[in-house]
């Protein structure tokens, strides 16, 4: 969530901000409600004042021996008038948070201008793409060939965007979770968190999720209000909600591995075939919540630990920073990091590393006491993919392909495998 402070006192800025994103500011809703707000608080609190003096006034006529009756009869007419006056104020208020939940964040001044993906800028290349001498196979294909991809079952068990994994495929996905949680716990030094898969209500308008994207999450029915988790992201971050850390606690990085499930509203015809793009997915999730100082700094820190996980991968990438019309709801700045797909010929997305700056602690409620003041302060988070397990599985398949039907494993990953250094065939 926005600052309404700065809202108020910069509309003009916040709104040139957002343009840059293509958000247009209803600043005419805004400032109607802005208006309404402050007239209602102002009767509000002369209505409360007025009727604190009469009841005050009761015990001195009473203790003159005058006929207090009247001013009891005033007190009442002012408390039911004040009933009213707060219930207006806090509909006016209601319909104001609204409007700054559906507020995107402001945009990091070193974010690219532009309007799509096509404008993100690209800020450095690992490894070179493989030249193959025959014709590479798509993920799907090797998955088939080896007899252990079956995307026809998972449909028949549940339905499209799932998939079903079994013998060394299953193993494989398995290692490059296990391999991604030990090189960030005992090499990046964060710590591992186990957390529920399910989140409510309140834990995704923290992290920003609720309520704009509402058909994005999956609900879950019955008397509890609550969501199956479409990323690590929600739970992790909500652990510092409502909070106020100790400045001797920061940084503090977690980890966690987790399914995510996404009903990819908007995604109908797009990445249909195989498992680039499925409801059910599960990632390794890196946070970090930090003093603002060191935000910057965290998040260079964050997509370099991304990073490792594809160089140890031996896996060609590439980083761009994300445009202002590409840039995700709750970032203020992104980098993804996108791995090189011989089956599509392209480079796609596997990890996205957003710094997310006071906004959704502002949304969370999440603080840090500055020694410098004494006084509680927004902490920063930031969030990334450490990486996605499915996507990685896909690289490592398609970038290992040998000719005679097998794939090679990075060494990484062969400790995790028994040693062995390829899989079917």
């Amino acid at each position: 969530m926005l600052d309404p402070r700065l809202i108020r006192q910069d509309t003009t800025a916040v709104a040139a901000n957002l343009a840059r994103r293509g958000y247009t500011l209803d600043t005419g809703t805004l400032e109607t409600l802005e208006s309404r707000r402050k007239d209602v608080q102002v009767r509000t609190e002369q209505l409360r004042s007025e009727r604190n003096a009469r009841s005050k006034a009761i015990g001195k006529a009473k203790a003159a021996g005058e006929d207090i009756q009247p001013l009891i009869d005033e007190v009442g007419r002012l408390g039911e008038a004040l009933d009213t006056a707060e219930a207006e104020l806090a509909a006016v208020q209601a319909e104001l948070d609204a409007l700054l939940m559906d507020l995107p964040n402001l945009l990091h001044d070193a974010v690219p201008e532009g309007a799509d993906e096509n404008a993100n800028v690209e800020l450095r290349r690992h490894g070179v793409p493989r030249e193959f001498d025959f014709e590479p196979l798509d993920h799907v294909a090797i998955g088939e060939a080896f007899g252990q991809l079956d995307m026809e079952a998972a449909s028949r068990l549940t339905g499209a965007r799932f998939a079903v994994m079994r013998g060394e495929l299953a193993s494989l996905h398995r290692a490059l979770v296990q391999f991604m949680l030990d090189l960030h716990v005992r090499e990046h030094g964060y710590e591992e968190v186990y957390v529920p898969y399910i989140a409510h209500r309140h834990s995704l308008e923290g992290t920003g999720q609720l309520p704009k994207f509402a058909d994005d999450v999956f609900a879950l029915e019955g008397e509890h209000d609550w969501f199956l988790i479409p990323t690590a992201e929600v739970p992790l971050t909500n652990l510092v909600r409502e909070r106020i850390v100790d400045a001797d606690e920061l940084p503090l990085r977690f980890v966690a591995h987790t399914p995510c499930f996404r009903a990819e509203a908007g995604s109908h015809g797009r990445d249909t075939r195989g498992m680039i793009r499925q409801h059910q997915f599960e990632k390794v999730e890196l946070v970090h919540i930090v003093r603002p100082d060191e935000s910057d700094a965290a998040l260079e820190a964050l997509t370099g630990h991304a990073e490792e996980v594809l160089r140890r991968l031996e896996l060609p990438y590439r980083v761009v920073s994300l445009c202002g019309g590409d840039i995700g709801f709750a970032a203020e700045r992104t980098f993804d990091i996108e791995v090189w797909l011989p089956g599509q010929q392209r480079y796609r997305e596997i990890s996205s590393c957003s710094q997310c700056g006071d906004f959704q602690a502002r949304r969370m409620r999440a603080r840090w006491r500055n020694p410098d003041t004494g006084r509680p302060e927004l902490v920063h988070t930031l969030n990334g993919s450490g990486v996605a397990a499915g996507r990685a599985l896909i690289a490592v398949l398609e970038n290992g392909q040998q000719a005679d039907g097998r794939v090679a494993l990075p060494a990484a990953l062969q400790p995790y495998l028994d040693g062995r250094t390829h899989i079917g065939g």
